[in-house]
């Protein structure tokens, strides 16, 4: 009953006109940026977190997260029109969700993702009401071994089941673990790297690092390719409602999704490529209608569309409980927790109630109304597939560098966010995935602060990290989500090899 009273108290304080109007906002914000095909919601938190200095914590949370929600199904309608998913989260989406509008259907492609994006939101904000407190509970008996363990498990989760190449999410990990730590040792007060400039003493603001990778980089990457980009939107024809038959089929792909989507966000592992592409496996399976899949299965649409949505309110859990990101999004807004020195953990329920009540009361509210503007503006969202690509990067390019000069007036923190931006280029050019850098940059200086901890209380000695159950059970799957994903298919093979059956 707790819990009830807590999120009645959170609907008191988001239904106040301020808060709706931020929720309101960050869902159209969301929707128009995610619509822009190749940005995706990284990238939009990015370039709005420096403007977030002038309201409220709540209110910049609010924002962020209907900019988050909205941005997921703009996603959608770049996926189902253009075939261009905005993040990972959105390629299962386009599997068959550009058949359909080939096939003159993109209206109920449309419709199935908005709704399913509502349906979804609100089973996974049920499950973080409740699941949450529970988390954070259990959590207030971790020690500093414990976190060290979940932070391991963070990297490794990010680095070998986000890109293509573990090698690659190595360096990209380590390269932001080394950017964590330029500034003074907390405990010495040693400088490190700071290679003799006084302004790097307090270390690499972490909005320069996100900025940099997500805005300045994306868009160096967007102007680069655009040369070779050929996307053609399908055109809009038709009714976008769903007819008797349509709402039938969609429904349970809904529900499924939605926990699917729910469960494996609120993992260490976090993310939504797994359950988005789980999910369309498994309505592929259970589909009456098998013959349609890969021409335009409606159940193709509502399934991945579903677990892509909850898999947000799944990644709060870890976030908001244990302070760990789990995704590249999470991570910037954990960035903006800490522009008001505010971080989750496992007293963040005590120490800021209001807040976070509030916070998850508006995920209902935004939800709400992320279906009610989004279905009678699906032509206006249509429209603006039409902006020149040109103008939109370089748009962005600008905004980026004068969002980072608007916070300090610093000519360093500007050729900070140039370099890193080039680096961020790079990287998407070569294929290294850019989420483990902003983890390491920003969990570094957390998992280093809990590794000193540790081994002053053991005076050193290393033993302690494999005394505690929960920190070996922990660096136990770590190390499994390393190596299963390299050996498991070599052991599947082998083992085909010698089914005599095979």
């Amino acid at each position: 009953m707790d819990v009830l009273a807590d999120l009645l108290g959170g609907f008191a304080n988001a239904l106040e006109p301020q808060y709706l109007l931020y929720a309101a906002i960050g869902v159209t914000i969301g929707t128009l940026v995610g619509v822009l095909p190749g940005i995706g919601p990284a990238l939009a938190l990015a370039l709005l977190l420096p403007l977030t200095y002038g309201f409220d914590p709540t209110g910049a949370l609010i924002i962020f997260a209907g900019i988050y929600y909205g941005s997921l199904y703009g996603g959608a309608i770049t996926s189902i029109l253009l075939n261009t998913p905005g993040e990972a989260g959105s390629v299962a989406t386009a599997i068959e969700g550009y058949p359909m509008a080939k096939a003159g259907r993109a209206g109920p492609a449309l419709a199935t993702a908005v709704m399913g994006s509502f349906s979804a939101g609100i089973i996974s904000t049920l499950g973080l009401t409740f699941l949450a407190p529970l988390v954070a509970n259990l959590a207030r008996n971790f020690q500093a071994t414990d976190y060290f363990a979940l932070m391991v498990l963070a990297f490794v989760s990010v680095t070998a089941l986000v890109g293509t190449s573990v090698i690659r999410g190595m360096i990209s990990l380590f390269a932001g673990l080394f950017v964590g730590l330029v500034g003074l040792d907390f405990l010495t007060g040693q400088q490190r790297f700071t290679f003799g400039s006084a302004q790097l003493l307090g270390g690499i603001d972490i909005i320069i690092v996100v900025i940099g990778l997500f805005a300045i980089g994306e868009a160096l990457y967007g102007l680069a390719r655009l040369q070779y980009a050929k996307e053609q939107a399908v055109e809009f024809a038709g009714r976008i409602w769903l007819n008797r038959e349509e709402r039938s089929r969609v429904w349970k792909p809904w529900i499924r999704g939605g926990l699917l989507g729910f469960f494996f966000g609120s993992m260490p592992t976090g993310g939504s490529e797994v359950p988005t592409f789980l999910s369309y496996n498994v309505e592929k399976r259970l589909s009456k209608h098998k013959g349609e899949f890969g021409k335009g299965a409606i159940e193709g649409v509502a399934g991945p569309e579903a677990a892509n949505n909850a898999s947000f309110s799944g990644v709060l859990v870890p976030l908001l409980t244990l302070g760990i990101p789990t995704s590249a999004t999470a991570a910037i807004i954990l960035s903006a927790f800490q522009i008001y020195n505010i971080q989750p953990g496992p007293q963040l329920f005590e120490d800021s109630p209001d807040l976070v009540w509030t916070l998850i009361a508006s995920l209902f509210i935004g939800n709400i109304m992320l279906l009610a503007i989004n279905l009678p503006l699906v032509k206006l969202w249509i429209r603006i597939l039409a902006i020149p690509k040109t103008l939109l990067y370089t748009g962005i390019l600008v905004f980026g560098i004068l969002g980072v000069y608007s916070l300090s007036g610093s000519i360093t923190d500007l050729l900070l966010v140039c370099a890193i931006g080039a680096a961020g280029f790079f990287m998407r050019i070569y294929d290294f995935p850019v989420a483990p850098a902003v983890l390491g940059a920003i969990l570094g200086p957390m998992m280093e602060t809990q590794l000193r901890r540790a081994l002053s209380i053991s005076q050193n000695d290393f033993s302690v990290f494999f005394t505690r159950p929960l920190t070996v059970g922990l660096l136990l799957v770590a190390l499994a989500v390393l190596v299963l994903p390299a050996v498991l298919p070599r052991l599947l093979r082998r083992v085909k090899r010698t089914d005599p059956v095979g």
